[in-house]
């Protein structure tokens, strides 16, 4: 498995955990594939969160792309702030 910085090691778990997030977004964002994952969470979480994480995930088909009967595309709300160079603009 290749080396993870730390600062990324709590938000790949967090994505992990994730009902949504499936496992290539993970891939696309931080190069890990399903089986890294598997093996990263294995290392990361005790032994009986780690069981209760690959149950919920091995019956869970939102966590693959290709199982998924739909598409998607990323909500968002109308009254979300919009993000311009790392500043929230504020309602007016």
């Amino acid at each position: 498995m290749k080396n993870i910085p730390v600062s990324d090691l709590d938000r790949i778990v967090e994505m992990a955990w994730e009902d949504r997030t499936p496992f290539e977004a993970i891939f696309l964002q931080f190069g890990l594939q399903e089986k890294d994952v598997i093996e990263l969470m294995r290392s990361y979480l005790l032994p009986n969160s780690f069981k209760r994480w690959r149950k919920r995930v091995s019956g869970n088909k939102l966590k693959h792309l290709q199982r998924r009967g739909f598409s998607f595309s990323k909500f968002k709300c109308q009254e979300q702030r919009a993000i311009s160079f790392n500043r929230i603009s504020k309602k007016r």
